[in-house]
């Protein structure tokens, strides 16, 4: 009886791991890893067998010690497994220039939709060889995004590194419950339009110790986002982290309760940005920086509420109402005479702002200025912040 029990223990524990366990390795579904082969078709056969098969707990496997070509591919669910893992060990190129790509306006290059408890992890690199598209000076919208996620909830991305992105890196997009970590973006500080991150409505994000240095914002978030949360990154170069730009053409954008903490802006463009276009609606509220540490950054703190298309002025109707903003604990150095700029709307001023604990000098020893319009608020630097908030109160 007892031999027969260990048995049957034994097999259920075999099909647990032969069913609940499984690895799909993409060589062995004919992969060449050669850096030169096509390796698209390959790479959704074996995603096709995970995701139509029974069982969780599946992994996609891209071993380490080899290069796959990919064309433009889309990883497509919903899928019967509860959880997907993509173990992304080794090394994902891009076609070598826009040339050679099949569809060169295509705007994503390696896209998941509608993976529920998508897990992508691992020591490997995306690599989207995008200097040509740079080189043509092509718009943002000409250009693909390396890795584009949506719809995906109980998403978590840990380890993996992106570099040279044609544009931004990383793109959330209607994803709930997000946890993104420990990763490396890279692309040259001269590259255009190549973002960190991209977030848009997207709820409940958390991101967290990772190395943003590209040509653009470390981070933006876009409309549509709430409950955002994003500490320990290294952000530079590139042009911060950034709220917007919200209510380009008169749309209405909603951004709300998002907390930045614990970062590091490395001479980057901007450090802690909000952005809004001239005549946009809704509203950016519940917004808070601490604990920055700023190296010769430009711009620290900036607000733009009247951002404008100078090839179409508009007069100011309306405005992305932007509210309950904290600046703190803000220490370090800026290359710019004019380090903190609230420029505000009339129509709605920004209200609610709170500066506290602001040290930032110029390299010089200085003390920097500040720019202020249309900004109810306090601030515990009664000097720093005297011309700015005119008709607020002070801290006691």
């Amino acid at each position: 009886m007892e031999t027969t029990l260990r048995i049957w223990i034994l097999i259920s524990f075999l099909y647990f791991v032969l069913v609940n366990g499984q690895n799909y390795n993409v060589l062995n579904f004919g992969a060449k890893g050669d850096g030169q082969t096509d390796d698209s078709k390959v790479f959704v056969q074996a995603w096709n067998a995970i995701c139509r098969g029974d069982g969780d707990i599946k992994t996609l496997l891209i071993p380490s010690d080899k290069t796959f070509l990919l064309q433009p591919t889309v990883f497509q669910g919903p899928c019967k497994s509860s959880s997907i893992k993509v173990q992304l060990d080794g090394v994902i190129v891009a076609p070598s220039d826009k040339g050679s790509w099949p569809n060169p306006t295509s705007k994503m290059w390696i896209k998941f939709s509608y993976v529920y408890g998508l897990i992508i992890v691992g020591s490997g690199t995306i690599n989207g060889r995008g200097s040509s598209f740079w080189e043509l000076k092509l718009k943002a919208s000409q250009r693909p995004t390396a890795l584009h996620i949506s719809n995906c909830d109980n998403l978590r991305i840990n380890g993996i590194t992106s570099i040279d992105s044609a544009k931004n890196h990383l793109s959330i997009n209607k994803c709930n419950t997000v946890a993104i970590s420990k990763i490396n973006l890279f692309a040259p500080e001269t590259s255009p339009n190549t973002d960190g991150i991209d977030i848009s409505d997207s709820t409940n994000i958390n991101i967290f110790d990772s190395t943003i240095q590209t040509g653009d914002d470390c981070i933006a978030i876009n409309s549509g986002t709430s409950n955002i949360n994003i500490t320990g990154i290294n952000c530079g170069p590139g042009h911060g982290i950034s709220v917007g730009s919200l209510g380009a053409g008169g749309a209405e954008a909603t951004v709300s309760n998002v907390q930045v903490s614990h970062c590091t802006f490395n001479q980057t463009a901007n450090g802690a940005r909000i952005k809004t276009w001239l005549g946009g609606q809704g509203y950016a509220r519940n917004i808070s920086f601490t604990d920055i540490t700023l190296i010769n950054t430009k711009n620290p703190i900036i607000i733009d509420q009247q951002y404008i298309d100078k090839r179409h002025l508009a007069a100011e109707e309306s405005a992305v109402a932007i509210s309950n903003v904290k600046y703190v604990g803000f220490r370090g150095t800026t290359s710019n005479k004019n380090a903190i700029t609230l420029k505000c709307s009339e129509t709605t001023h920004c209200r609610d702002v709170v500066m506290d604990g602001i040290d930032i000098t110029l390299a010089d020893g200085g003390k920097p200025k500040v720019d202020c319009q249309n900004v109810d608020g306090k601030s515990s630097d009664i000097d720093l912040m005297r011309d700015c908030f005119k008709h607020s109160t002070s801290f006691n």
